[in-house]
């Protein structure tokens, strides 16, 4: 089936990681680094996600640390520590939670810049690697366990953490290379990006929460394959996709109807909504450090972090 082709805009750079931050010179002895990208490269920038006031948060993986940028575009290091950490997303508490690769789901406090641990030994396993997470409209915690699944080992999981006993769940357990993740506001669907099959998955949620009817709901072609992802208000889709530079936006039957292209560089990882009317989104560029910006026709969903 072909579609009429998309409409393409081209973002803007936002801003800069600050050369003081920039780790290139030392980039070959982080192990991270080494394994992951085998270039050196001075961070490799994440998680993008705004507080209650506006500030964008983001991580960077190999280097244990989580930026603060204001409004004008002012980078603050609020924390460095040992671990990997991947997605963010603010808890309606305050609290920014993290998917970390190599220490499971971490807290941070946003003031104190301390970090712990939340969960690692799901029911005395461990985990294969998160990658990201989100919160739900009902407050229920998912995330993904990537590691280094993939088509030969497509041992990927899905997981959620239910919010008012705490309780965990496994929802997915063979996707290869589960990343970015998402739940419709009415809760029927959630949404995985299988980076290595380069689509992106759809399950139907039964009343009782358990995966019915998964499939692909998206393919794609070329570079590396889904990344971060987001939500506007009318429930499509806003793909990052890493290796080719650009995010596909779709509407909710998942017909791509506009591509949001990085003005340089092919490592578009993740994304978040912002601005005063929530149609500004927000692209982190991992390679070179930079933020991207580009306005959308329909604004972002609320989540439940800014409830």
């Amino acid at each position: 089936m072909f579609f009429t082709p998309p409409r393409t805009i081209e973002a803007e750079a936002w801003t800069r990681m600050p050369a003081e931050f920039d780790r290139t010179a030392r980039a070959m002895d982080n192990l991270w680094i080494v394994t992951n990208q085998g270039v050196p490269v001075g961070s490799f920038l994440e998680g993008p996600s705004f507080d209650r006031a506006g500030n964008l948060w983001v991580t960077d993986i190999p280097w244990g640390r989580i930026f603060r940028i204001s409004p004008a575009g002012e980078w603050t290091l609020v924390a460095e520590y040992d671990g990997w950490p991947n997605g963010l997303k603010f808890h309606q508490d305050g609290r920014a939670f993290i998917a970390d690769r190599k220490n499971g789901i971490m807290v941070l406090d946003p003031v104190s810049g301390k970090v712990e641990s939340y969960l690692s030994s799901p029911k005395g396993e461990r985990l294969k690697g998160p990658n990201d997470l989100f919160f739900a409209a009902n407050g229920d915690l998912w995330f993904t366990d990537q590691g280094n699944t993939d088509l030969q080992d497509p041992t990927g999981r899905l997981y959620r953490v239910n919010a008012k006993d705490g309780t965990l769940d496994r929802i997915l357990d063979r996707v290869p290379s589960p990343n970015g993740l998402l739940v419709s506001a009415n809760g029927l669907y959630a949404y995985c990006a299988a980076t290595r099959d380069n689509s992106v998955w759809r399950a139907r949620l039964q009343p009782d929460g358990q995966p019915t009817k998964v499939g692909r709901f998206i393919a794609l072609n070329g570079g590396g394959g889904p990344d971060g992802m987001a939500m506007d208000e009318q429930d499509g889709l806003l793909i990052c996709h890493v290796g080719l530079g650009v995010v596909w936006v779709t509407n909710a039957h998942g017909v791509p109807t506009l591509c949001i292209k990085a003005p340089k560089g092919y490592h578009t990882t993740n994304i978040a909504f912002g601005g005063a009317d929530r149609r500004e989104v927000f692209i982190t560029e991992s390679y070179s450090g930079t933020i991207l910006r580009a306005r959308v026709d329909v604004p972002g969903r609320i989540m439940f972090s800014h409830m």
